[in-house]
């Protein structure tokens, strides 16, 4: 079984690269456009391959030629940019023979709009207030301080507080922004797994107790049961398939509402596979239409991560594409 892991600098991509190496019958091809990317060491030099940049205009015919050239079976891209313009490509991977371990794109398309997320999930669950800036519904009506956020865009990148009705109004878009609802409570993060079919499979809440660049590196998971019942419905609103990362954050009644949904493999999900939810393992057999659990419990567990490092000869080191 060969799979092609992109993203393989990221800790998304290194969760996942070493998930599928423990199972002993995978053979895992890394891929990422920087050639320091510490992912790609994971794996000997023959499965270790630079791709262009996720948005670049060549990124779909090289991943595409590479699936092709090394037989891959499965793809697992774990990117943000990458992950609609290969979902995009579904049908032309399937017909060379790559299964994609991915979200549909129309979940990803619903996913990374926020504004789109947030209507589409308001008759689900709990979602805070969100309007587009610059629309009559975004002018009034706010109790201070709100969310200003790009409407699209992955982690904590130009989120801000604003306090004061005066400061909404100085705020001018040069890209869309949503105004939303503060929310004063408590954020968890859940890693929700989905068959093929839809069904939620699990659903394990963490708490971020401490971030670094938008990646949790410290966190306890949590078993919390309306924690888990409401990423499970925000799941089964999108048609989530795979696996996804629903952000949750408590009100001042304390019920959990929908921030966003990350439509991926999320940085800390080796927390999730030491509870017992080896997430990328069990989408490999569920993208193979392989029997998979029909539900999983999973242990609350904490952890903390620290810097690795890989040594090699420099011989060993890719070269620039």
């Amino acid at each position: 079984m060969r799979v092609l892991v992109t993203g393989a600098g990221g800790p998304a991509g290194v969760a996942v690269i070493r998930s599928l190496l423990r199972r002993g019958d995978v053979e895992v091809v890394a891929a990422d456009m920087d050639r320091w990317a510490s992912g790609l060491y994971l794996v000997d030099g023959e499965h270790r391959r630079l791709v262009p940049a996720g948005l670049a205009d060549d990124f779909v015919d090289v991943v595409l030629a590479t699936c092709r050239d090394d037989r891959i079976d499965v793809l697992f891209p774990t990117v943000d940019v990458e992950l609609p313009r290969l979902a995009a490509e579904r049908d032309r991977l399937h017909e060379g023979g790559t299964l994609l371990a991915s979200p549909s794109l129309r979940t990803l398309e619903t996913c990374l709009d926020k504004l789109a997320l947030a209507r589409a999930t308001e008759r689900t669950c709990r979602v805070p207030r969100t309007e587009l800036l610059g629309t009559p519904q975004a002018v009034s009506g706010w109790d201070f301080p709100v969310i200003v956020k790009p409407r699209r865009g992955a982690g904590s990148r130009g989120v801000r507080l604003v306090s004061s009705q005066a400061e909404l109004d100085a705020v001018h878009a040069e890209e869309d922004l949503l105004v939303q609802e503060h929310l004063p409570g408590d954020e968890y993060s859940v890693d929700v797994l989905a068959g093929l079919d839809g069904r939620v499979i699990a659903a394990v809440p963490r708490a971020r107790l401490r971030v670094d660049s938008g990646v949790a590196v410290a966190g306890v998971t949590v078993h919390d049961a309306e924690l888990e019942a409401t990423a499970t419905a925000v799941a089964k609103a999108i048609g989530l398939t795979t696996v996804a990362n629903v952000q949750l954050k408590r009100g001042k009644d304390g019920v959990p509402a929908l921030l966003e949904v990350n439509p991926r493999f999320p940085g800390a999900m080796p927390l999730t596979i030491a509870a017992g939810v080896d997430m990328p393992s069990i989408t490999l057999d569920a993208v193979l239409s392989r029997n998979v659990p029909t539900s999983m419990d999973f242990v609350e567990i904490a952890n903390v991560r620290y810097l690795e490092d890989v040594f090699l000869p420099v011989d060993q080191v890719l070269p620039p594409r």
